[in-house]
């Protein structure tokens, strides 16, 4: 709240009015990440990394309810020209693909980056989830969501609250591993693959264009508490 005002927008009069205050620094947005599969717009979808000034989002999505920037398909991203992107910000969407899409997709990611520029994406994690069925929780509880409990039937499968009253956008078609989802990007045209396993059943993998800097993005990402190790590629 502006110390100048009180709750209800009055001005404050312990402030001396001849007193002022310089004004932030205006920054303007330098890079653009296109925010694939994004869903409804909702802040806090963006990773925490892309939310700061210095990025513009650009939200794709293949369902008009969710009133996207570009409406259309992560397989066919001929709206958008090659090499506009700085990044892609691509959260629990590669799984709604059938198996023999995916390379489709990714290779579109890679058209529309920049040469410098690099991939975030994050899937459900198989092995993680294989776990919790040997283990005898197929229909538990894994976690928590604004949806509703999650189960391991709904991680490899989808939703199953949002299919059942028709959203068939959220049936999942193919998972991932480590290994697979790694070697997928480089077979697709990525410089290079780096794979993290996540704390929520879910598998991270940031890909990187031949100029991407490696080194400052790792730092970054460490910054929000998202580390990688080298996979596949």
């Amino acid at each position: 709240m502006d110390d100048a005002r009180d709750a209800h927008g009055r001005e404050n009069s312990t402030m001396p009015q001849h007193e002022s205050r310089a004004a932030a620094p205006t920054v303007t947005p330098t890079k653009r990440v296109l925010n694939a599969g994004s869903g409804a717009y909702m802040p806090e979808r963006l990773h925490v990394s892309f939310r700061n000034p210095e990025w513009t989002e650009v939200r794709l999505d293949i369902d008009e309810k969710a009133k996207p920037d570009v409406l259309g398909s992560i397989v066919d991203l001929s709206a958008i020209a090659t090499a506009s992107f700085d990044a892609i910000w691509c959260s629990h969407n590669l799984e709604h693909l059938h198996t023999y899409q995916v390379g489709w997709a990714l290779t579109e990611f890679h058209r529309v980056l920049k040469p410098d520029g690099f991939a975030l994406i994050v899937t459900p994690d198989l092995e993680a989830i294989a776990e919790l069925i040997v283990n005898g929780h197929l229909e538990d509880a894994a976690y928590p969501s604004r949806a509703g409990p999650i189960t391991a039937l709904d991680m490899l499968y989808g939703l199953s609250v949002s299919i059942a009253r028709g959203n068939s956008f959220m049936c999942h078609h193919t998972g991932f591993t480590a290994e697979r989802l790694g070697r997928l990007l480089v077979e697709n045209g990525f410089a290079e693959a780096l794979a993290t396993h996540g704390q929520m059943f879910d598998l991270w993998a940031l890909a990187l264009m031949p100029q991407a800097r490696k080194d400052a993005l790792l730092r970054h990402l460490h910054a929000h508490q998202l580390d990688f190790f080298p996979d596949a590629g």
